[in-house]
């Protein structure tokens, strides 16, 4: 998995590219609590991810919890498959897609 971060202000744009599992999970988990710490906005581009598994979701789930008290986040640019994992999951209830 490949974490590129670009911030613009009090907007982070994470962008998570190949495969979010429980080896790369971790490795995004610190990435989004060593950046959230001031910001207002957090959009994960998640255009460029092929498989998500429930270590993924959990930090997705962390990354809203965190943001809930500081601003908004959303995520953008999911496939048919990720959509697809978001949906079965209930994700799609809790995570604001666009």
């Amino acid at each position: 998995m490949i974490i590129n971060k670009s911030q613009r202000g009090e907007a982070l744009t994470i962008a998570v590219i190949g495969r979010l599992d429980a080896r790369s999970a971790p490795a995004l988990e610190v990435a989004v609590k060593e950046s959230t710490k001031d910001l207002k906005s957090l959009t994960f581009d998640v255009s460029e991810l092929e498989y998500i598994s429930s270590a993924g979701l959990r930090v997705f789930l962390l990354a809203q919890k965190i943001m809930n008290a500081r601003g908004t986040m959303v995520v953008s640019g999911a496939n048919k498959t990720v959509m697809e994992i978001f949906e079965i999951t209930g994700f799609t209830k809790i995570l604001t897609f666009i």
